[in-house]
């Protein structure tokens, strides 16, 4: 993982992509980050950080069947890598590093 920065709303996003397991497009990971932080998200900073996080080798993705609902359009599924999966549990270990730190 050396030298390849998370950021705080790509990690929100990668933990969004884990939960769904294999459900996970678009408008279900905003979806899961606005049930989960409370937080509203809009569907391009989304894609963006999806992108990104691929590029990074966090993530994959494919082209899911064409639905009527969409009006014959393919949804971009992504999944959780094992690359993504580490990046993960580094900044979880790292987090809970510096939270034991945190004086009293």
């Amino acid at each position: 993982m050396k030298g390849t920065h998370l950021g705080e709303f790509e990690e929100l996003v990668l933990l969004a992509v884990g939960i769904l397991a294999g459900e996970a497009y678009g408008v279900t990971v905003a979806e899961e980050i606005e049930k989960q932080t409370g937080r509203s998200v809009s569907l391009s900073p989304v894609h963006s950080a999806l992108y990104r996080l691929e590029e990074k080798g966090y993530v994959e993705s494919e082209l899911g069947g064409a639905t009527q609902t969409r009006g014959g359009r393919r949804k971009r599924m992504y999944e959780l890598t094992a690359a993504g999966r580490a990046a993960l549990e580094e900044i979880r270990a790292i987090r809970n590093r510096l939270w034991k730190m945190l004086p009293d």
